[in-house]
């Protein structure tokens, strides 16, 4: 008898084992409906198993499907109420379908995500994206229902106490936004400095875009392909001097070469790199060679309007 109850709860906890792993590789492989159906069938024999309840809201919230994702997170913020990752999950979710509803709705429910994400940051002083998301909540919200730069500055600084980079890029955007642009350069600049990863340049070059500073964007993006040897760099200093009629042997050298060494992982489909070129001949007035471009890039996607509306300006 002892026998049988030991490979009967040996048989339970295997199959429990394998549908969470299950579920994982699913969302990992962005199989986002496959990880719920799993989840949903181990969770009716198992409605109380934390892990599968938080995998299940996450594959509800890859699909965007927001009400289902805040009552998961909602039972586990109920359970562990002192979970700094389920707060920060339950104030996430709602956060998101408050972007997702008329703004007169979200009203009612802003006071809910601030607290959930006020929660996890108390629960947990090393919870970067709780301080994160309290930085971008406090910098998007109006005055009026509680926004505040100087509230987001202190989630920034204490994000650079817990990592300098998150810090820099933290207040270079506090900055940007509170329109104090030369601070905001600054504090991009720091996070370069220190890190220097890929979204570290991103986040300066789209500043400079945002400053309408195209020299500085294409100063700031060869820097980085320099260092980072990305192909992807060359569309996108390609598609500044296109954008911004500057540079224009550059920017056709630039997408050239994106052509000539691109694969899937550089994101972004050769199509927009042959717009990017029927912009640039257009600016310098060749028409023929603006319209031979921008037919290549509609007839590899054909149903994306913004290519059809730009040749019938040509």
């Amino acid at each position: 008898m002892i026998r049988y109850l030991f490979v009967l709860m040996l048989s339970s906890f295997c199959y429990s084992q394998t549908a969470i792993e299950n579920a994982e590789a699913f969302i990992a492989k962005k199989e986002f409906v496959k990880a719920q159906n799993e989840m949903s069938t181990f969770l009716e024999s198992n409605p109380n198993d934390l892990e599968a309840i938080e995998l299940l809201g996450d594959a509800y919230g890859h699909q965007k499907k927001w009400d289902k994702a805040i009552a998961q997170y909602q039972k586990l913020k109920q359970k562990r109420p002192e979970n700094a990752n389920y707060q920060y999950k339950y104030g996430g979710a709602l956060g998101m379908k408050a972007l997702s509803i008329s703004k007169l709705k979200a009203l009612g429910i802003i006071g809910d995500v601030k607290d959930a994400f006020l929660k996890a940051a108390q629960l947990d002083p090393n919870h970067i994206e709780a301080r994160w998301a309290l930085v971008e909540l406090y910098v998007s919200l109006p005055g009026i229902v509680g926004g505040s730069f100087s509230k987001a500055l202190v989630y920034a600084q204490q994000l650079e106490d817990l990592s300098k980079v998150d810090g820099y890029l933290a207040k270079g955007y506090v900055y940007e936004y509170d329109d104090e642009p030369e601070l905001a350069e600054k504090y991009y600049r720091l996070a370069i400095k220190v890190g220097g990863s890929v979204t570290c340049y991103e986040k300066l070059t789209n500043f400079y875009e945002g400053q309408e500073q195209p020299e500085k964007a294409i100063g700031n993006l060869e820097e980085a392909k320099d260092k980072h040897k990305r192909n992807a760099m060359h569309y996108q200093i390609g598609k500044v001097c296109a954008d911004y009629n500057i540079q224009l042997d550059k920017g056709e050298n630039m997408l050239k070469v994106y052509l000539a060494n691109h694969s899937a992982k550089d994101g972004v489909p050769k199509e927009w790199a042959y717009y990017r070129l029927a912009q640039i001949y257009k600016h310098r007035g060749d028409t023929e060679e603006a319209l031979a471009w921008i037919d290549k890039a509609i007839s590899g996607l054909p149903k994306l309007e913004v290519f059809k509306e730009f040749k019938e300006t040509i």
